[in-house]
């Protein structure tokens, strides 16, 4: 089935926003990608469940994203369907210690609702320029707090087309990991249980973390936040300055100088400017302290 095909059967569904050759570099923090074969936003789970379902039937290979902040899309684009989960799935709730949030709610948002009422224990998260559903699936962290420490549960379509929830265990959240990276399921939402704080003090300690990322992180240009995991008993940043890379640069993908765990699209970078200057980091790290490094980012789509 082509790609126009693919379109008109979505549209037949009823999927208000679909789109052709959309270009992925207008969905992703790095502001970088090819063109999706076909893009579509649908407006709720049973839309989803109808995309997926038209997918699965017709083997179409598809791509579930939120705001794309920790994703690398190659300049090939990707052949499919990409699902964008994101101005329609932001619905919150508030119910007593517990906060629930649809995928598609950013991060910044969830915690600022959560310090609203008083709900603390999200702080960390407010600077991770993700959704629910991303962190989710990559147990994002900062500042020493994980998504593992504050989720009761989670509302996921499975890969028969059943929603389902997951405990904090079934999601087994580990370091950048879960069961969503084993498994094919779509996140709808999560349930985070929280702790009742004056609410002064949640937005303190928001303002600090937001002063330190300000400080340390190269926010004025785009970028997909860290590119690479901790490796034991090091940081990752640490070891890429100390390999004396600092500023190192393919093209327009550059090692930010204010910190090198960064990689930043300094003009008009390409995902193969990104994905050599990667490989250059990790044959230059292992070739000086025989340590290797881990991407931490998605590298989707085609060359």
């Amino acid at each position: 089935m082509n790609k126009k095909e693919i379109y008109k059967r979505l549209k037949d569904l009823g999927i208000k926003d679909v789109r052709l050759d959309e270009e992925m570099k207008e969905h992703t923090s790095f502001k970088i990608g090819g063109p999706a074969d076909v893009f579509v936003a649908p407006e709720d789970p049973e839309d989803i469940k109808a995309i997926i379902e038209l997918c699965r039937q017709d083997n179409i290979p598809f791509l579930v994203m939120g705001r794309g902040s920790n994703l690398l899309v190659r300049d090939g684009g990707i052949r499919g369907v990409v699902i964008k989960l994101g101005e329609r799935f932001k619905v919150m709730k508030v119910k007593g210690l517990r906060i629930t949030a649809a995928a598609g709610v950013t991060l910044s948002s969830l915690v600022n609702e959560a310090a609203n009422h008083g709900l603390g224990g999200l702080e960390f998260a407010h600077g991770i320029p993700g959704t629910v559903g991303g962190a989710l699936f990559m147990n994002a962290g900062a500042y020493g707090g994980e998504i593992k420490d504050v989720v009761e549960e989670a509302e996921a379509l499975d890969s028969d087309g059943n929603i389902i929830t997951l405990g904090n265990r079934d999601m087994k959240l580990g370091y950048r990991h879960s069961i969503f990276q084993e498994r094919p399921m779509v996140i709808l939402k999560g349930t985070f249980i929280l702790k009742k704080e004056p609410s002064h003090e949640i937005r303190e300690r928001i303002r600090d973390y937001n002063r330190r990322r300000q400080k340390k992180q190269p926010l004025t240009y785009p970028s997909a936040g860290s590119v690479f995991k901790r490796p034991e008993g090091y940081y990752a940043g640490k070891l890429i300055q100390d390999a004396g890379l600092k500023g190192f640069r393919v093209g327009d993908a550059q090692v930010s100088e204010l910190h090198c765990g960064f990689i930043i699209n300094v003009g008009n970078a390409t995902a193969r400017d990104v994905l050599q200057l990667m490989d250059h980091i990790i044959h230059t790290v292992k070739e000086k302290f025989q340590v290797e490094l881990s991407p931490e980012i998605r590298v989707v789509g085609e060359e």
